[in-house]
């Protein structure tokens, strides 16, 4: 049996962290002093937390904040302004997350699974089968890791802001519902209690568990919602994303849409466009048919090659005419950027294994 992680802060919520402290024979106020250092202030270094008597840090520290991930590797691409993280979890396990600076913002790409249960056959974390939940400490923790990255300065042209977030690393956030609910919550909160970052930037993703996005939409946290469909069709997608098997497409847009309703947020559908497997132009028209009625966006993502794969991406021509189809229905599309694919830290090539990269 797998040991659980150390409880951290970032698994309690604001109540359980003082009754924490109140238990171990300290004023309850501590709790909120360590949730400054950690949340406000970045700061993981006891030593320095100089509103708490000396002796009492490291004590404070072991119960709230103890190590849960350690960087195994940090490799980088585009000049420095990509970097994939390793890390590994107090059991061993690896998992993996990606910092990525744009002119406008910086987003840190997060896993919510150790591995993935929903074997999707063209994403390289999904072949691998899942290895287990992630805790709201250990999702928490990378979330911290990029934003005190940021602070530090360690992207290229110096100290900068943590923008967004995407659950878009290893696993089904929505399989791991309650840690990710929790860790959603650790990152909307005002500081001290939370990284007080807007529930608008942060982007959950789902290859359609339609009761975890009802779920969602009644939690009041109005993040952007991501459907990871990859094709209009409950023929292919019944072999691309076998989920779709238990939920089908009608019945994923069908909740899409009452999130929208709900919360006002636009939702985006993924597509990962494959050369002569869901990039014809007739699919492209029954998408368009699909979603020019609803407050969606489509990003096309160029399928990023994964070892072993017999898939690739579609030829420029049919993307382009893939394009041009939604775009005659009013549907609005993105082909996305695949930032990271040389380091294998694009979308669906996430692994996690300690091999360096060739």
């Amino acid at each position: 049996m797998t040991l659980k992680p150390p409880q951290h802060l970032a698994d309690l919520n604001v109540a359980e962290r003082k009754a924490k402290v109140e238990a171990m024979g300290y004023p309850g106020f501590r709790a909120k002093q360590v949730s400054t250092h950690y949340f406000s202030h970045l700061n993981d270094d006891p030593n320095s937390w100089s509103d708490i008597p000396a002796d009492l840090r490291q004590s404070l520290a072991d119960a709230l904040t103890p190590k849960l991930i350690e960087l195994v590797r940090s490799i980088t691409c585009d000049n420095g302004m990509t970097r994939k993280d390793l890390w590994k979890l107090h059991d061993g396990t690896l998992v993996e997350s990606v910092l990525m600076k744009y002119p406008d913002r910086v987003t840190v790409c997060i896993s919510s699974q150790a591995g993935c249960g929903m074997a999707c056959p063209f994403c390289a974390t999904g072949q691998g089968g899942l290895k287990r939940n992630l805790s709201a400490g250990e999702i928490t923790e990378q979330i911290v890791a990029a934003a005190r990255a940021c602070a530090k300065g360690n992207l290229p042209g110096g100290p900068t802001r943590l923008s967004n977030i995407v659950f878009m690393g290893m696993g089904e956030p929505l399989a791991n519902y309650n840690p990710v609910i929790q860790t959603l919550r650790n990152i909307t909160l005002p500081n001290p209690d939370g990284l007080g970052i807007s529930a608008r930037s942060v982007t959950v993703s789902t290859v359609g568990l339609v009761n975890g996005v009802e779920k969602l939409e009644q939690e009041g946290i109005p993040v952007t919602l991501a459907v990871s469909l990859h094709t209009p069709d409950d023929e292919l997608r019944d072999t691309l994303v076998p989920i779709n098997q238990r939920f089908n497409v009608r019945e994923i847009l069908a909740a899409a849409d009452s999130y929208e309703k709900t919360t006002g947020r636009r939702y985006s559908i993924e597509y990962a466009l494959i050369r002569d497997i869901n990039d014809q132009s007739w699919r492209a028209d029954l998408l368009g048919k699909l979603l020019k009625n609803r407050n969606a966006h489509v990003n096309l993502i160029p399928l990023n090659p994964t070892p072993g794969s017999k898939w690739t991406a579609s030829r420029p021509e049919d993307e382009r005419e893939f394009v041009r189809v939604l775009e005659s229905y009013g549907v609005p599309v993105t082909v996305r950027d695949t930032r990271g694919r040389e380091i294998e830290g694009a979308c669906g090539q996430l692994a996690a294994s300690e091999a360096a990269n060739s």
